[in-house]
């Protein structure tokens, strides 16, 4: 087996997430305790108790995801520590999930960093309503053309065949009823709090920027494919400087899963909650094997 680890996003996480894993793997319960102990509320408690309103909001959903897929891939560790990545990606908000486990920045800081990327983006939905929608099939420069038309932009390149688009909340449904004007049968507004990644998230790049200058950083340990560009990573400083433009940029998330897969690999392993990102890596592609580690039950089925 060569793997490469990937990292779930915003949007996977789900009231109960990681309980099973805190009962019954103390490497994991070590990460949700260390998890408690830096941010003032109880991240465990989100978790594992919810209520799925409070989960729902960036706040608490980001730094939730992170500690719950670091406490994944504590449980995994601890049980295989024989398998180690060849390279790491994460979607948005599991980017720091990926940098994390490619020993750029500790536990601690990168839980602290996503606290902070939380509080930034929630200020820009507080200061502009936005909206995003996802479109099936059709082609990238039509779509792009529109946006261009409409004043909103391209979120995220999942895989072939799906884009977000994301913007002011007027424009995006202007979008949205273009798009079908124009003959795009599947065009689907998301129930999201804000235009995530698009040009309204500029204000919490910035102010991103500011705290990321005061966190230590080491070079990756692995390669890591960051949204931003698309490609691996390998300098701490080009991290940085891709962290803060992720932020309002576009997601290449079929880029990045391109890359990790280049450097051999033929395994995707995906933490966290659910099992978005493993989907998507069947449709980028279909020749290699998935696995979602996302409970106990998960990693003593992983073969």
């Amino acid at each position: 087996m060569k793997p490469v680890f990937v990292f779930s996003g915003q949007g996977a996480q789900a009231v109960g997430m990681g309980k099973d894993l805190f009962e019954q793997s103390p490497a994991a319960s070590a990460i949700f305790k260390e998890a408690d102990s830096i941010l003032g509320w109880s991240v465990s408690d989100v978790c594992f108790n919810g209520p799925d309103t409070k989960l729902t909001e960036s706040r608490y959903c980001q730094p939730a995801i992170y500690t719950m897929s670091a406490a994944c891939l504590a449980a995994f560790a601890e049980k295989k520590p024989e398998i180690k990545a060849l390279a790491s990606a994460g979607l948005s908000l599991g980017e720091f999930g990926a940098l994390y486990a490619a020993g750029v920045f500790s536990f601690a800081d990168g839980l602290r960093l996503v606290a902070r990327r939380a509080e930034f983006m929630d200020e820009c939905c507080r200061k502009a309503k936005g909206g995003m929608a996802t479109i099936l099939g059709g082609d990238l420069a039509v779509i792009r053309q529109i946006c261009q038309e409409c004043d909103i932009d391209v979120a995220n390149l999942n895989c072939p065949g799906q884009v977000v688009v994301s913007g002011a909340e007027e424009n995006v449904t202007k979008t949205v009823a273009v798009l079908k004007e124009k003959g795009f049968k599947k065009v689907i507004p998301l129930k999201v709090a804000g235009a995530y990644h698009s040009r309204m998230m500029k204000d919490a790049g910035d102010a991103l920027k500011t705290v990321l200058d005061a966190v230590p950083m080491k070079d990756p340990v692995i390669p890591v494919a960051q949204n931003y560009v698309g490609t691996c990573v390998k300098n701490a400083g080009e991290i940085r400087g891709n962290l803060v433009s992720q932020v309002a940029g576009s997601v290449k998330w079929e880029d990045c899963v391109n890359a990790i897969l280049a450097t051999g690999a033929d395994t995707v392993i995906e933490f966290g909650p659910g099992n978005v990102l493993t989907g998507l890596v069947r449709r980028i592609n279909a020749n290699v094997a998935t696995f979602n580690v996302n409970s106990m039950v998960s990693l003593n089925n992983f073969a």
